[in-house]
């Protein structure tokens, strides 16, 4: 599912963590069944690290959970406590930005897939999210 890359916006509820992201305007996104996306509802894309981008002093408002293997760092705003991206045990090399985050009108079509986070090990190896936070020479 690839498309032209655009430049989109987005950030946490109060407006305190802002971030732009280069994506294409159609997106793979996954629903994650894991104990921690579950509780959340996340759901997210994911794009390589080099095209995300956090605006202004966002840094200031950010705080990281982490737990298990510790390779996923669970970011959010110290205000209002929204994830709004985080750096995925699948794609430590990548961001997943949480799809309901964005700011509306730069996306065309999202696909929703499960994640089957319960099963990780499983799911990564046969699902191929790891590969979407690597730049492809088409992109």
């Amino acid at each position: 599912m690839e498309s032209e890359l655009v430049l989109h916006n987005g950030g946490c509820h109060c407006k305190n963590v802002r971030w732009k992201v280069q994506a294409p305007t159609s997106v793979i996104a996954w629903k994650c069944n894991c104990s921690d996306c579950s509780m959340r509802g996340n759901v997210h894309f994911v794009v390589p690290l080099q095209r995300f981008e956090l605006l202004g002093d966002s840094d200031q408002f950010i705080t990281t959970y982490t737990f298990g293997t510790h390779t996923a760092k669970h970011t959010f705003c110290k205000v209002c406590g929204i994830t709004s991206f985080y750096t995925p045990r699948s794609n430590p090399d990548g961001i997943a930005v949480t799809l309901a985050c964005l700011d509306p009108g730069t996306l065309s079509h999202v696909e929703i897939r499960h994640a089957d986070g319960k099963n990780w090990e499983d799911f990564v190896h046969r699902s191929g999210i790891a590969s979407q936070s690597k730049i492809h020479s088409t992109q």
